[in-house]
């Protein structure tokens, strides 16, 4: 770590022309509030019940990304007056540097997650889900391109770039997109024995023992969680039951200073799997840069990329290219589509990522592929802040996240401070215990984190009666580790009945059980409802 924190908040406040001023907002120090851990207790029959439960149908989920949307006026003002600030923090670098231990000025945070940005790949969630609606393999490759040119655009919501908080060890992000309800009736001319059908769970009964069981049956839900800090890796997944479509991977962000510029290389991958016809579609990311770091900075995308199905042998490439040095255009995009065993496309997209982009066949045709601007981006949903477990996203940064809208620069950087040292003292403490790190959704295969309760696994098994899924965050197993970044000083809370009538958020408690072969099969799904509702509205 660089020795130079104090002489960067020195200077940021000596640049910074914005009143400095404080709201009340619960501090990342201060005791939580009674029941914000769920107040879980096992019980005998459902295994873990938590207080405060809402029904699902009628379960609050509220629209925010406006509330984290950035300001460009006010972006362009921040970073153009903490000139001094930048300039002595680059004469402290060398070209090369790693930059994934150094802290980098609170006034160039974008105000939101890491792991929230990454749920923007799906903010075309039809886009996404229409893979699994192709009638041919060529279909559903070139669906799954679509999908993937249309994936990046969305991350970026201001002209200036800026870098999102390095998710804390543990922190989890949850949210869902509710969609249209859609025909899942099939039509088929055999008849199938019905003593050898599978039992197929409804898309209900799937979205209870999915990642947020208080979200409707007919919505996309992700889940992100960071898995691992040093080296620094996010893992994510997504699945809409309806489609019987689901996607997963991970990401392992390795940041370089590069002069005047900032390298971040995204290494890992996702991959998008279509259940009912056993076809997984691998997808790897492009390097994002940060350029102009000495005036305002711009955000561009470079790098090979490809999009592989084996089972079909269909496969893609995606270039993105990075603007010359004198002369050419930003954002530029080339992506070719491949038949098997052909070495010539089928079918050449070029166009902006951000822009339009025009598809051309072999044949000479030509058609508009994607269009990002034509293209609304549904908002995520998520629970309000007051009922989200301590680890997610909103929850942990919000001292962060206020006093940036509100231009407090000081204060935001003790709150992130703050977090930064906690997590520093609970890896010295496993450390000194001798202790790994389990990240509670996902578990580590090889170099891959996968999803522990995948739709693919819960889609035919019958349910079991031997072990809980601890799906919520409320559950003490998941927040006791992250109670211990947050208040080292304290004991984790003790699970206690809760009150009658007193439900604070939505819990879905299963049971599963080990195959012979070591799998997890998931169980049943139990659902506690409310004996009252949440607010109307969240409470940023």
């Amino acid at each position: 770590m660089l020795s130079i924190e104090g002489e960067l908040e020195r200077l940021s406040a000596q640049d910074s022309s914005e009143t400095l001023y404080s709201v009340p907002v619960q501090p990342t120090d201060a005791p939580f509030p009674a029941g914000s851990f769920g107040n879980c207790v096992p019980t005998a029959a459902v295994g873990w019940q938590s207080s405060n439960i809402v029904p699902r149908k009628y379960a609050k989920i509220f629209a925010s990304d406006a509330l984290y949307d950035e300001d460009d006026e006010k972006d362009l003002g921040s970073v153009q007056s903490q000139g001094s600030v930048i300039t002595y923090l680059i004469s402290q670098l060398r070209i090369g540097m790693d930059l994934t231990r150094i802290t980098l000025p609170t006034f160039i945070l974008e105000k939101r997650s890491t792991l929230e940005m990454y749920a923007d790949f799906l903010a075309h969630p039809d886009l996404w889900i229409a893979i699994a609606d192709g009638a041919t393999a060529c279909d559903r490759m070139l669906a799954c391109l679509r999908w993937y040119l249309s994936a990046f655009h969305a991350s970026r919501r201001s002209d200036v770039a800026k870098k999102p908080y390095n998710p804390i060890l543990g922190e989890v992000f949850r949210c869902c997109w509710p969609m249209q309800l859609r025909d899942a009736l099939t039509d088929s001319s055999v008849a199938l024995d019905p003593e050898n059908v599978p039992v197929v769970y409804s898309d209900d009964e799937l979205a209870r023992s999915g990642p947020l069981p208080f979200a409707a049956d007919d919505c996309v839900v992700f889940l992100a969680e960071q898995v691992s800090h040093h080296p620094p890796i996010s893992a994510f997944y997504a699945e809409y039951p309806p489609s019987r479509i689901q996607v997963g991977g991970h990401i392992w962000t390795k940041s370089k200073f590069l002069g005047l510029s900032i390298g971040v290389e995204m290494v890992g991958n996702a991959t998008v799997s279509l259940l009912d016809l056993d076809e997984d579609y691998t997808v790897t990311f492009p390097s994002a840069y940060g350029r102009n770091i000495l005036s305002i900075p711009w955000v561009e995308l470079g790098g090979r990329c490809t999009i592989d199905c084996p089972r079909t042998g269909f496969s893609a490439t995606v270039e993105f290219r990075t603007k010359p040095f004198y002369g050419g255009k930003k954002d530029q995009i080339r992506a070719e589509v491949f038949a098997p065993g052909e070495k010539r496309p089928l079918l050449t997209v070029d166009g902006e990522w951000n822009g339009k982009m025009w598809a051309r066949w072999a044949e000479g045709k030509s058609e508009l592929f994607v269009d990002t601007k034509a293209m609304p981006i549904m908002m995520k949903r998520l629970r309000p802040r007051e009922i989200q477990a301590v680890n997610e996203s909103r929850k942990l940064w919000e001292e962060v996240t206020h006093n940036l809208k509100v231009g407090n620069i000081d204060a935001a950087t003790d709150a992130k401070t703050r977090l930064e040292q906690r997590q520093r003292r609970e890896a010295a403490a496993r450390q000194e215990a001798n202790e790994k790190w389990n990240p509670h959704f996902f578990s580590e295969q090889g170099n891959s984190y996968i999803y522990r309760w995948p739709l693919a696994g819960r889609i035919y098994q019958a349910p079991s009666d031997n072990i809980t899924q601890s799906n919520n965050l409320a559950d003490p197993l998941a927040c006791s580790s992250m109670f211990s970044v947050l208040h080292p000083e304290k004991e984790p809370p003790t699970p206690t009945l809760p009150n009658s009538g007193a439900f604070d958020d939505l819990h879905v408690s299963g049971t599963s059980a080990r195959s012979e072969d070591g799998g997890l099969e998931m169980g049943q799904a139990v659902l506690e409802l409310s004996a009252s509702e949440s607010t109307d509205s969240e409470l940023d």
